[in-house]
Formats: C-alpha cells, structure tokens, sequence
C-alpha cells in the first residue's frame, strides 16, 4: 500500500508540471497593424525668374500646387530653385537635384534645352522637362504651348475693343514662345479690324521688368491704348498701362486680373496642372520622355479667361465673335499658324 500511494503522489506531481499537455494561455499574440506604403513622386522646378513673377514662371508654380492639392501632399514633394536665368547656373542646380533622387525635374525655360541634353544622359531613370520645346530624348520630355492660339484671340478682342486704332506689342526676345504669340496677336489683329495699327518692339530681355515699362510708356505715346506681352517681364508692362486711364492690357502665361483688375482685360492662361499630371502619368508607365506635349485649347491645357469686372467694357457681340473664333479653334476649322519671318 505505501508503494502505491509513492507512485501516484508521483503522478499527481507530473501531472501538475505538465498541465496535463493542455495550453491555458488563452491570450491571443498581438496583432501586427497592416503597413501602409506612401508612394511619393519628387518634382524640382528650375525657373530663370521668380516664383511670382506673374507669368510663366508663376503659372508653373501656381500648376505643381495644383496637383499637390489634388493628389495629396504626401504623394507629392516639390522643390524650386528660382532665378536660374544661367545656364550654367541651372545645370548645377538640376544635377544636383538628378544626384539627390528626383523623380521628375522641370527646367521652366527653352534656354535649358541644351544643358539637359547634356545632363539626361548620366541620369537615365529620371525623367527632365522644358519648354517651349519640340526635341526630346528618351528620358526628356519637351513641351510647348501654342501660344499663337490664344495670341489671336486676344489680338481679335484688341483690334475690336481699341478706340485709338493702334494695338501694342511689348516683348521681350525674338524667340520661344514669345515669338509664336506675338504672331498670333498679329494676325488676330488683323482679323478682328484689317485697319488697326500695330507697334512691336523688344527689350532683348526675358526678365527687363524697367524696360518693358518704358516700352510700353513708349506705345502709349505713340497711340497704343490696348496693349500685351509675354514673359516675366511682362508685369512691368502691364503696371505702366496701369497707371493710366482707358488704356487697357491682355496678358498671357497666367491671369494677371487679380493684381490689375481694373486694367486686365482678358488672358490666355497655362493650366500646367493637366501636362504635369499627365508627365507623372506617363512615367508610372514607365515612359520617362521622348514625347513633343502640346499645350492647346482642344485638351484644356490653354484657357481663355475674361476679366469679370470689366465684363461690361467688352461688347457682347465682340465677345461671342472671339468666343466663336475659340472654337473654331477647337474644331480644327480654324488653324493658326505662327508667322514666318
């Protein structure tokens, strides 16, 4: 009997130290949260200007916020280098940008051509933009705006709209999409009343803000009462015709209504939001560049954009004649072609 009772209190000693072979730990493992990957596109701007220069450096800048609003801040990095009017000067700075891991980097002017051409080649998986442009590479888009589009209309609205019959032209170089404007402008001028004079003149500079106000104190004296321009220097030409009364300005790039609303007419504005989506589309699939973007009224791209304050200046029939001319444009029935020397 004493053997027996040794054997089970031995028993009953391993069963106590095994449990039995039964778990009774009945907390489940924590449970690892599912990881969440932010996939973010990095863009650099390169501009020759500033980024309120209220034209074209401006209307890009004004597009990439665009796109970080509608594609959400953490899918999109933006970083600018301004006043690059150098080539030198931008070259570094968009190798720079290329060696850090930029995903896209926009040079904003058609003097970079030249500079990415060189620099594309050691950086093959980023994609490089300028304009205006029509070359590219496999990794470098060009894009370039039909400026002449929306330089007619505009030219249409001046010749039907001034009261001296003189139309002004202030620009800035003989090249770009300076020149393609300007030839719109004339022509449009010349639909809209074959008798309207027109005064072109050129300060040789993008960015002679002094200058394009001369220039355009210039064409007032002679006669000019409405007056446009492109580039960055185009403001200080649209502040001179602001200082005066019953002269009148037409802007391109960008609406520059909001900061001369009683002088602004009307505008031809980029929406650069629609070609920068469309690069970071295109690079999703895996096509980095070699494509011509043309920016025009057809896809949305360019716009047309009336002052509404100065709504009652313009006569309804004068507008529903530019308005027409618009699409036709669109249709493909009306073809502006930029002006051969």
């Amino acid at each position: 009997m004493k053997k027996v009772l040794v054997f089970m209190l031995a028993v009953l000693t391993l069963l106590a130290f095994t449990g039995c072979g039964t778990n009774t730990n009945t907390t489940k493992p924590a449970e690892t949260a599912p990881q969440t990957t932010v996939t973010k596109i990095r863009i650099a701007l390169v501009l020759p200007a500033t980024v309120d220069d209220l034209a074209w450096g401006q209307s890009m800048v004004e597009g990439l916020k665009a796109v970080q609003k509608t594609m959400g801040a953490d899918k999109v990095e933006v970083a600018t280098s301004e006043k690059l009017g150098s080539p030198v000067d931008a070259g570094a700075a968009i190798r720079q940008y290329a060696s850090q891991g930029f995903d896209i980097i926009i040079a904003h002017g058609s003097q970079y051509q030249s500079v990415l051409m060189d620099i594309a080649k050691d950086f093959p998986k980023t994609t490089f933009a300028y304009g205006s442009g029509f070359t590219t590479a496999p990794n470098i888009f060009a894009y370039d705006p039909q400026a002449q589009e929306g330089g007619y209309l505009l030219g249409m609205l001046a010749a039907m709209m001034t009261k001296s019959g003189t139309v002004g032209i202030v620009g800035p170089m003989e090249s770009g999409d300076a020149v393609t404007y300007n030839s719109g402008v004339q022509q449009g001028v010349a639909k809209g009343k074959a008798d309207v004079k027109m005064r072109i003149a050129y300060t040789g500079s993008f960015d002679d803000i002094v200058g394009a106000g001369n220039l355009a104190k210039t064409e007032m004296s002679a006669g000019a009462d409405i007056l446009t321009g492109s580039s960055q220097q185009a403001v200080g030409a649209m502040r001179a015709v602001a200082e005066t009364k019953g002269n009148y300005w037409l802007s391109t790039d960008m609406d520059q209504s909001s900061v001369a609303p009683d002088t602004v007419l009307a505008a031809q504005a980029y929406n650069w939001e629609k070609v920068v989506t469309k690069i970071i589309d295109l690079r999703k699939q895996g096509i980095l560049g070699g494509q011509h973007l043309i920016l025009n009224f057809t896809d949305g791209t360019i716009e047309l954009k009336f002052n509404p304050k100065l709504a009652d200046k313009i006569p309804a029939a004068t507008k529903a004649a530019v308005e027409q001319a618009k699409q036709d444009i669109i249709s493909g029935k009306l073809k502006v072609e930029v002006l051969k020397k």
